[in-house]
């Protein structure tokens, strides 16, 4: 008999949702103020720019920490102490006097955001298997773009109503909410083990995760899919804002072209894996990002309007929705003992790569034209990693997991839902 979980699906999908929200959301709500911050600080464009760029590189290095500490130290406490560090960049943004302090806070609330990445997959991993754990991830997927549709409409309201320093008393409060529903929602999953936390145990966790060709190439597809949107975040505020003049405020609500279609693609994408299941969706998600990638690149030979920009970015989160909920149950499958560790390095290499396609344009200097190389090259990228994807799963179907034995079973009496 299958013992139950000490959590629903239903608990772990809204925590896992609420987890990998707030980084996304934390970026949302402050990207229609980019553009006035270079008028508060008498910056410039470049250096707002690395307001984002270093909450990026912050988030993405910071999660390599984050997972295995979760795997050694636990869940729970993990996830609360750098939901703390977040809550202390939130307020040190708050009061920033300078350009420099207002960098240096965007990047401790990177880090602190990254724990919920890693925390959150993991979480699912430790519990569940299968299109049980596809149904998961879509279900956080669902909830997770219900924050980023709505965050930039929020922020270019709060924007116009309050300042700008009011959007870090959103996001602080934000972070408080996160720990007090960790401390009193969240069951622990893995049971602490304070032996492996040394250098040598840790940098073996990767190397196993690293050795394993399926994780490998299953991050691949979410790294160019899924790492897009971060790319895209870099980009598209000068875009929308300073080529084609919109306002804070129209920003927000364009980028429910954004959001909308994603959350839509992901209610579809349910449904279908109750019918025909999640790798079956897939190819068709990947047919999608091919397509948006396509009318990105357009940008690059005729002049830009708002439906030129944003459709082929609605048909791209389309693609996102499809692809995202198998490819994350694949990456982590192999995996028990290690989940933090490999949730932590997938979503390190999502975040890097939007990181890094998102510094190339930054050093390129023309946001449009950025836009209409990096965007299709991670589509395309994000497609060949399939292909090879197919052909290891082919080759090897049941690759050995590099954890060794199972892992014991928390066994902690919080009951399930």
């Amino acid at each position: 008999m299958t013992a139950k979980p000490i959590m629903s699906e239903r608990r772990v999908s809204l925590l896992g949702a609420l987890l990998v929200a707030v980084g996304p959301v934390s970026m949302a709500l402050y990207t229609p103020a980019m553009t006035e911050l270079v008028t508060a600080f008498g910056s410039t464009d470049s250096v707002v720019k690395l307001t984002l760029t270093l909450y990026f590189g912050g988030f993405a290095f910071a999660q390599l920490v984050a997972g295995p500490l979760s795997d050694v130290l636990g869940r729970r406490p993990v996830t609360i102490a750098f939901m703390a560090l977040y809550c202390a960049g939130s307020l040190l943004a708050l009061f920033a006097p300078t350009m420099t302090v207002l960098i240096l806070a965007r990047f401790i609330q990177g880090v602190g955001a990254s724990v919920g990445v890693a925390t959150s997959r993991a979480l699912v991993r430790d519990l569940f298997t299968r299109d049980q754990s596809s149904r998961i991830m879509n279900l956080i997927g669902i909830v997770l773009a219900l924050g980023p549709a709505f965050a930039p409409t929020l922020g270019g309201l709060i924007l116009w109503v309050f300042g700008w320093r009011s959007l870090f008393v959103v996001m602080l409060a934000i972070g408080l909410g996160v720990i007090a529903t960790v401390y009193f929602c969240m069951a622990e999953t893995v049971v602490a083990d304070r032996k492996r936390l040394n250098f040598k145990t840790l940098a073996g966790s990767y190397r196993n995760v690293l050795g394993n060709a399926h994780f490998v190439t299953a991050s691949g597809v979410i790294a160019g899919a899924l790492g897009a949107i971060y790319a895209q975040a870099t980009f598209l505020p000068f875009i929308l804002m300073n080529d084609l003049g919109l306002s804070p405020q129209q920003f927000g609500l364009a980028m429910l072209a954004q959001s909308g279609s994603f959350f839509v693609a992901s209610l579809v994408a349910r449904q279908l894996i109750a019918r025909i299941g999640a790798d079956r969706l897939v190819a068709p998600g990947l047919v999608f990002i091919l397509a948006g990638s396509a009318g990105t690149a357009t940008l690059l030979l005729w002049p830009p309007s708002f439906l030129h920009v944003m459709v082929p970015v609605a048909i791209y989160a389309c693609g996102i929705a499809l692809v995202m909920p198998a490819m994350s149950t694949a990456a982590l499958a192999p995996f028990t003992r290690t989940a933090g560790a490999a949730a932590a390095l997938m979503g390190f290499f999502q975040m890097g790569a939007g990181l890094l396609m998102g510094s190339l344009g930054a050093l390129l200097g023309d946001t449009l034209v950025a836009m209409g190389i990096f965007i299709p090259l991670m589509g395309v990228a994000a497609c060949l990693s399939y292909l090879i994807h197919l052909r290891v799963r082919e080759v090897a179907p049941d690759a050995a997991t590099p954890d060794g034995a199972q892992a014991p079973a928390a066994k902690l009496p919080t009951p399930a839902e």
